[in-house]
């Protein structure tokens, strides 16, 4: 039987870390032939295919991006394409599809898994906001160099007796905002889990100015005020995204008119998303790799890998689809703790 893989959705290192130990699983198990789609789903829409090799894949552990490209397509977005997809896979006889993706490219292999078609999924984002695992591929990565950002964002602060605000991706939850708000020993940590009240944190900016010289917010790029207390004013892109810095320059220019302290915005943008995974991010789609090939040769479908725990398993790809997964009351509730 041969296996097929794709990488959809936006970038993250750890992508060529799971088509490495999918290849490497698949040869030497069961000397199956493995078939990467370039460019997501749209590459299986078009056709677009490589033969992968072990040789070819052995370099890709420390490497960042995806050696396969990738790109925000889902078939069901597009007249048609879902049964190209499956007139493809029949055409090149994949027996099982591994896909490696985030809510959204998880969604549409739950849509073809019922189908028909056979799919396996692994979860990956630095977001970290997939349901149904503890952990998504990409994640450590990206928290590790925000965490490094706001530390070197924090000498600056201090030199200059600076208000700096640190915008990091996260659109829709704040665990990239929350690790590495917590992690860097910022001042205050605005995320979409909890709407934040501009007159307290004014307040509270005051405060520690009158024992400190600066002080360092972390905005995750989702973050939304309380109903009423702000007008945000965010503008959107053509697909109605957010903008990349845009929340961070609206709480910015805010916190400095109504602190009066000097203020510096630092978005972090697509750099969280580049360079080579760290350790843990190589260990952890190496493992959703191997057990993904399991996963196929033990007949599963319609299901994906998932940290649960120190254990990965396999859970139903519909709970992927059920939207993203928050970041839970106790990271919130630590936060406020340590910037009480």
């Amino acid at each position: 039987m041969r296996v097929g893989i794709l990488t959809g959705g936006g970038d993250c290192s750890g992508l060529n870390a799971v088509v490495r130990a999918v290849v490497h699983t698949a040869h030497g198990r069961s000397g199956r032939t493995v078939i990467g789609y370039r460019h997501g789903w749209r590459g299986l829409v078009d056709g677009d295919a490589v033969e992968l090799s072990v040789a070819g894949t052995d370099a890709l552990l420390a490497s960042g991006g995806t050696a396969l490209g990738t790109a925000r397509y889902h078939p069901h977005d597009h007249k048609g394409a879902e049964a190209r997809v499956l007139e493809t896979l029949e055409r090149d006889r994949i027996g099982a599809l591994i896909v490696v993706g985030g809510d959204g490219t998880l969604t549409a292999a739950n849509r073809l898994a019922e189908s028909g078609a056979r799919i396996i999924g692994v979860p990956k984002t630095i977001d970290n906001d997939v349901a149904g695992t503890d952990r998504s591929v990409g994640f450590d990565t990206a928290l590790s160099i925000a965490t490094e950002a706001v530390d070197r964002v924090r000498t600056t602060a201090e030199s200059h007796d600076r208000l700096m605000v640190v915008e990091v991706m996260g659109h829709h939850t704040g665990w990239l905002a929350f690790g590495a708000g917590i992690a860097g020993g910022a001042h205050a940590i605005l995320a979409p889990e909890s709407p934040f009240d501009i007159d307290e944190i004014t307040g509270a900016l005051r405060r520690r100015h009158r024992k400190a010289s600066f002080s360092i917010v972390v905005v995750a790029e989702g973050a939304v005020p309380i109903p009423g207390s702000m007008d945000l004013g965010a503008a959107a892109g053509p697909s109605g995204s957010i903008v990349a810095g845009a929340v961070g320059e609206r709480v910015r220019a805010e916190l400095a008119v109504r602190t009066g302290f000097e203020s510096r915005l630092v978005v972090l943008g697509h750099v969280q998303r580049g360079g080579p995974p760290t350790p843990a991010d190589r260990l952890l789609a190496s493992r959703f790799g191997v057990a993904a090939v399991r996963a196929v040769e033990a007949g599963a479908s319609g299901v994906m890998t998932g940290l649960v725990g120190d254990d990965v398993r396999t859970v139903s790809l519909s709970v992927a689809a059920t939207g993203p997964r928050v970041a839970p009351g106790s990271l919130v509730e630590t936060a406020r703790a340590l910037l009480g």
